[in-house]
């Protein structure tokens, strides 16, 4: 798959050690990603966007801010179903900055998301409530972006969540798998939360890359 460097773009979702072994939320080899991130930035694309979870401590996504509440159970919001998390990103924290590693040298905007107490936020583009927006759509549109390349922390999560409001928006998607991990929660039909993802995201025309199938224009 060929990049055109003035209208694709790379998102880089969440690459923070807190989602990383030995973080408070981790993810399975989530610090694999780091190394396939930075190849495929330095190798492919001319221009980036990161996202980092930003959360204030007591913000109501955490399991800790409901008595009597553990990691994973599910409450109502009063937008929607949230699963409950442990305490992570805390703002300022060494674990909500970027992974030392990653590159961020054409990362040209960087999105915090989370940040509002009672509102919790997995996609780059709206909070959890599907209309609080952050911004990075009209400045994408602004800039000419018409198609976007999604890697990072989860893919199920805030990796899906960024898909599916992209298209929505009107652009094309891309999702580079071999930079992406998953927490893949267990589903009640037998499935996990990653083939639930997975399946959504292909009915909607999102397409799934590996990174060796990449190459610059």
């Amino acid at each position: 798959m060929r990049i055109d460097p003035a209208t694709d773009i790379m998102g880089v979702v969440d690459v923070q050690p807190t989602f990383m072994p030995g973080g408070e939320l981790a993810v399975v080899e989530g610090d694999a990603v780091v190394p396939v991130v930075n190849r495929v930035l330095a190798g492919c694309f001319d221009h980036a966007f990161a996202t980092q979870d930003w959360h204030p401590p007591g913000h109501s996504s955490f399991a800790s801010s409901h008595p009597g509440r553990k990691p994973f159970e599910t409450i109502q919001m009063p937008y929607g179903p949230q699963i409950l998390w442990p305490d992570h990103a805390l703002q300022g924290s060494r674990n909500a900055a970027f992974h030392p590693e990653l590159d961020i040298a054409k990362v040209e905007v960087i999105i915090r998301k989370g940040f509002r107490r009672e509102l919790d936020s997995y996609s780059t583009f709206f909070e959890n409530d599907r209309k609080t927006t952050t911004g990075l759509a009209a400045w994408l549109q602004a800039r000419g972006f018409r198609r976007v390349f999604l890697a990072g922390l989860a893919t199920d999560f805030c990796v899906a969540w960024s898909a599916e409001d992209a298209v929505r928006l009107g652009f094309e998607v891309v999702v580079i798998e071999d930079a992406c991990r998953g927490i893949g929660l267990p589903g009640q039909d037998g499935t996990t939360t990653l083939d639930a993802a997975r399946r959504n995201l292909s009915g909607m025309g999102v397409g799934f890359v590996i990174s060796n199938e990449l190459t610059a224009d």
